[in-house]
């Protein structure tokens, strides 16, 4: 009795199976512009991915010292300030220490070729540091190629 049952359920299924694979076809009509939304939003999806919740780019610091000392802190953002005019110095107090940081770079690589340059002036050593950063694509630029 049960092995007629199980032979009822094989064939069961097997005509399940092959009704399925008839020449039904579904056509599906969608609009054109339903690619181009999608392609923004992965664009918008991307780019979104790059920020942090503050609304600063993802992107890379040089730190170089960590210090309890306030003035240590400040006469090196100042040192730093007057040798290197054209890259911005940060001060991050994340208590009990003034970490000076220097520079906005997107890319590890751009961090790394000022990083050389710094090793030579502070040879105690400076590293880099993943940190939101100050950054304004320029027109036409196109980060995300980056």
């Amino acid at each position: 009795m049960i092995r007629k049952g199980k032979i009822v359920m094989l064939m069961a299924f097997i005509a399940f199976v092959f009704s399925a694979n008839a020449a039904d076809t579904i056509i599906v009509v969608k609009d054109a512009r339903l690619d181009i939304l999608t392609g923004k939003q992965v664009l918008v999806n991307k780019r979104m991915a790059m920020l942090t919740p503050s609304g600063l780019y993802k992107g890379f610091r040089i730190q170089v010292i960590s210090t309890s000392n306030r003035e240590d802190a400040f006469r090196i953002k100042a040192d730093l300030l007057s040798k290197f005019p054209d890259q911005k110095t940060y001060i991050v107090y994340q208590s009990p220490n003034f970490k000076v940081r220097i520079g906005n770079y997107l890319k590890k690589e751009e961090a790394e070729k000022f990083k050389a340059q710094l090793n030579k002036l502070f040879p105690q050593g400076v590293y880099i540091v993943e940190d939101g950063i100050e950054y304004t694509p320029k027109e036409g630029e196109d980060i995300l190629s980056q």
